[in-house]
């Protein structure tokens, strides 16, 4: 069998839109246009705003983090120095026996090495070494001390001397006062940054250690860590912006380029391509507007061929009727009977070629206009073989028929598919040769996994067949084969019969072998299990 469809149309070519390839293809490569466009321009100001804020909210963790975390740190190296210093002290206290006479040095030592100011008070609360930095305790020194002097030879000025006799006494510190150093003296001045410990001596607390840091103590370490922070945070920044805007680029490229073809196309260059050669949804989206395109001037040629077809078909008909109705009005021939059956055939002609149009028209709205039944598919397939043997028959060809051994039911309207498997015979009949044999098989296709069942009716023939290269154009529009020229129809038959079978969810194909002979395929949806038969 050949199919009731003209030659395929030639590979588009020309130019496409300014700047596109002689394909018709927009450029290639990662410059998809000079700018961005506005999309681009939101998308990176969307992809923008979202690197700021993540790096700004990650830059505020990291500083405030480290800021606790070097603190932290700071506060238990200023114990562990506190609890040195007490230890000191407590040696002092034990090797004179308690505080009077106790040296002080070696704690003040360590105080000095830590920048802290130290105070030393009993468990009554009365100083024993003041910021000043006393190093013995108590009002008298003991033999071979110098009271206010330090061991490495620093002098200090003693606090008071006795107006009578002029020796040296210790003021006699109030109880009450807030343990704290004195403004301006020793390594620096405290600014609240202190920290506190017991002197334990055989099991009881004698007194305590009070010591003070400078504000800028420990400062050196949070500086380098806030300068590696914001060093990180700048460079985070620019990488955020650079991959925002090549994503943007990579985003917006496709679609800019497919705008512009479709621009083209609308402005009258229907071979210009997009050809995105991008991954994903992208590169679906770019092939899909490409076959689009495709469709669109296929169809705008079957258009232009229609009009080219149904002139010439109408052409011959209607001049026949023109001269033999003059013939006839002028009096050169007289109204035989056999005269009027020639007018008669031309006017069938003209019916026929009227009525494929219309049909291929109610076929493509058939669609919206089905009424569905549940039917037997066999039954409807012995019912379009009866109708359609006389035709075949008077073309010389053996039809047989195999039906399935029980019902095939589907939800659809009999009256359309009934005229789809008319179509396919009488296309049978039209293109096999006298003597070949038609086979019309109906059957049940068994379930693939979780999806339904079908019903498949067949259409087989050993007749010329259809050359390979015609197979994917044979249910196109006016689309008629190398093997068709001779052969009247108008290239709409298995048009009407892809949309019929199309609008019953189902499909429809066409094989033929190397040896000759088609097999027409169709599938549809079988109906659920029991249903009932209308």
């Amino acid at each position: 069998m050949t199919p009731d469809a003209g030659p395929r149309p030639a590979p588009v070519s020309g130019a496409g839109l300014s700047g596109t390839g002689a394909d018709g293809a927009a450029p290639s490569g990662k410059d998809t246009g000079r700018g961005a466009g506005p999309l681009g321009r939101r998308l990176f100001a969307a992809f923008a705003v979202v690197a700021l804020a993540s790096i700004a909210l990650l830059t505020a963790a990291a500083l405030i983090g480290t800021e606790r975390g070097i603190g932290t740190a700071r506060q238990a190296d200023r114990q562990r120095v506190a609890d040195r210093v007490a230890a000191a002290a407590a040696d002092a206290y034990r090797r004179a026996d308690g505080w009077e006479g106790a040296d002080l040095g070696s704690a003040r030592t360590i105080a000095l090495g830590a920048e802290a100011v130290l105070t030393v008070r009993d468990a009554d609360g009365h100083m024993l070494l003041s910021p000043g930095g006393h190093g013995a305790a108590r009002d008298r020194p003991g033999p071979g001390q110098m009271h206010g002097a330090n061991r490495d030879g620093t002098g200090d000025t003693p606090d008071s001397a006795d107006p009578a006799t002029g020796a040296e006494t210790s003021a006699a510190p109030d109880p009450s006062a807030t343990p704290g150093p004195s403004s301006g003296q020793g390594p620096g001045t405290s600014s609240g940054r202190a920290v506190t410990a017991d002197i334990r001596a055989d099991g009881r607390t004698v007194g305590s250690v009070h010591l003070g840091f400078p504000a800028a103590s420990g400062t050196e370490g949070r500086d380098i860590a806030w300068g590696w922070i914001a060093a990180a945070a700048l460079a985070a920044l620019a990488l955020a912006l650079a991959v925002s805007w090549y994503v943007t680029r990579r985003l917006t490229g496709p679609v800019v380029r497919v705008a512009h073809t479709a621009r083209a196309i609308a402005a009258g260059d229907r071979t210009a391509r997009s050809r995105v050669d991008a991954p994903g949804e992208l590169g679906e989206l770019s092939r899909a507007f490409d076959t689009m395109a495709d469709d669109v001037t296929r169809a705008e040629r079957a258009r232009r061929r229609l009009a080219a077809d149904v002139a010439h078909e109408l052409r011959t008909p209607l001049a026949a009727l023109q001269a033999g109705l003059e013939e006839l009005r002028d009096g050169y021939a007289e109204p035989a009977p056999e005269r009027l059956a020639a007018l008669h055939d031309q006017t069938l002609r003209l019916g026929r070629i009227v009525g494929d149009l219309a049909e291929l028209s109610a076929a493509e709205s058939a669609r919206l206009s089905l009424r569905r039944t549940t039917l037997d598919v066999t039954e409807l397939v012995r019912g379009a073989v009866r109708d359609r043997e006389p035709e075949l028959r008077a073309a010389g060809l053996t039809v047989r028929t195999r039906p399935a051994a029980g019902p095939l039911p589907v939800h659809a309207d009999g009256d359309r598919l009934h005229q789809a498997l008319g179509n396919l015979l009488s296309n049978t009949a039209r293109y096999c040769r006298p003597g070949d044999t038609v086979t019309v098989t109906a059957r049940a296709e068994p379930r693939k996994g979780d999806g339904d069942g079908a019903v498949v009716i067949e259409v087989a023939d050993d007749g010329p067949g259809i050359p390979a290269a015609e197979l994917p154009y044979v249910f196109e529009r006016l689309w008629r084969g190398s093997a068709a020229r001779d052969v009247g129809g108008s290239g709409i038959g298995l048009a009407v019969v892809k949309e019929l079978v199309t609008a019953h969810g189902g499909t429809v194909e066409a094989s033929s072998g190397p040896e000759g002979g088609t097999v027409i395929t169709v599938r549809l949806p079988a109906a659920p299990p029991g249903t009932a038969r209308s």
